[in-house]
């Protein structure tokens, strides 16, 4: 089964982050003619839909085809041409994402610079769309969101870690904000590592103690008890992708089926039977009739759905 929500960004508060699309969407269609030669003062992220393409970003050999993802990262110098007869289509985004108003978290970050998609089946429509209705001068609420989700799949792909030496040094508030961040984001994304929240702290530069009292603070939960959460969060997604409560007991590590359905109902405060009593009220539209207090009460009491507009 393929790998289920990597959550890199999940532990990020969204009012932390600040997307900014630098110019209008460029819808690429390119051929054999074309050639660039550049350098651009913000991120580029490019996406092949057909065809291919060819680059050199400081001097390093990179081929685009279909499903491929590109971050060329601000600054670094880059040419590009196209071999075939084959049109190069794809579309490429300027942007930048900053942290808490100032910082490029890109730059935080080692990342696979070109790549396939994990998920290209799915979000190929999504860039076909991005592309065909991109206006050619300004840039649309729909397409900073659009961006936002296909930016995120590229990162949640392409992460290898956090960089040790930042372009800048955070101070204050912005410095343990950002600790936290790194090591909830460690956690997310390797919940099942028995090892990880030990790992997460250890790489924080702050004393331990210290560190823990404002994780706890900032997350709400201490550093293993995030980590629980996050394992339950995977094993929810195994159960609505139709894996008994058993086989998903297994996925996330747990040998005893039952032991597991109690840790499921301590952490989310439901049992694993429960929650998928939930899930299919929800996709039966048997809650939709009905306002949100109402929706509540009939999750909460678990009796069918009934009523009127």
């Amino acid at each position: 089964m393929d790998e289920i929500e990597g959550g890199i960004l999940s532990a990020i508060p969204p009012a932390a982050l600040t997307l900014d699309l630098t110019r209008a969407a460029i819808r690429m269609e390119h051929s054999q003619t074309w050639r660039i030669d550049k350098s651009n003062p913000v991120d580029d992220l490019v996406i092949c839909l057909e065809g291919r393409g060819h680059y050199l970003v400081d001097g390093e050999p990179r081929v685009m085809e279909p499903g491929d993802a590109m971050l060329i990262s601000r600054g670094q110098h880059f040419i590009g041409w196209n071999e075939g007869p084959e049109t190069y289509l794809g579309v490429a985004q300027h942007f930048t994402l900053d942290i808490y108003g100032r910082h490029n978290l890109i730059e935080q970050m080692d990342l696979v610079p070109k790549l396939r998609l994990a998920r290209w089946a799915l979000l190929e429509p999504l860039a076909r769309h991005y592309r065909q209705s991109a206006p050619p001068s300004s840039v649309t609420l729909g397409q900073h969101h659009l961006f936002m989700v296909l930016l995120i799949a590229f990162i949640e792909d392409a992460f290898i870690g956090w960089r040790d030496h930042a372009t800048y040094q955070p101070e204050g508030a912005d410095a343990i904000d950002l600790a936290v961040m790194k090591a909830a984001t460690m956690i997310s994304a390797n919940p099942l590592d028995p090892d990880i929240a030990t790992k997460a702290v250890e790489t924080s530069p702050y004393n331990r103690d210290y560190f823990l009292r404002e994780f706890q603070k900032r997350v709400t939960r201490t550093p293993r008890k995030y980590q629980e959460l996050k394992r339950m969060e995977r094993a929810m997604h195994f159960l609505e992708a139709g894996l008994s409560v058993s086989s998903a007991a297994a996925e996330v590590g747990y040998a005893d089926p039952y032991y597991f359905s109690r840790m499921f109902k301590r952490t989310l405060g439901l049992s694993p039977r429960d929650h998928m009593k939930r899930v299919r009220q929800s996709r039966d539209g048997e809650l939709m009739h009905l306002d949100e207090p109402e929706q509540a009460l009939a999750l909460a009491e678990g009796i069918p759905a009934t009523g009127e507009d």
